[in-house]
């Protein structure tokens, strides 16, 4: 049986497992959270947008097979960039 959609699409994306629990904005936070975690992400090592994640915190290359550890929801974190800019610096120097 197919889904009826409204006009403008699907309102509910990947929260709407949730059905009408825990509000609205919780619901879009999450999917919008989930959006991002499932994309194609860029390895650090070969630079092709093959990342895609194992578990929490745990990213592998499919193209070139590097695992490495990152944030629980996206590969890098802010902190975890801000830190690497600064070593960065530091090495510079």
């Amino acid at each position: 049986m197919a889904k009826k959609y409204t006009k403008k699409g699907r309102k509910s994306r990947s929260a709407g497992r949730f059905g009408a629990r825990y509000g609205r904005k919780i619901r879009k936070l999450v999917a919008d959270v989930e959006e991002q975690m499932r994309a194609m992400h860029v390895c650090p090592s070969c630079n092709r947008p093959f990342v895609s994640r194992l578990g929490t915190g745990i990213w592998k290359c499919s193209k070139c097979g590097l695992v490495f550890t990152g944030g629980a929801y996206i590969p890098t974190t802010p902190v975890g960039e801000s830190v690497s800019k600064s070593l960065k610096r530091a090495q510079d120097e």
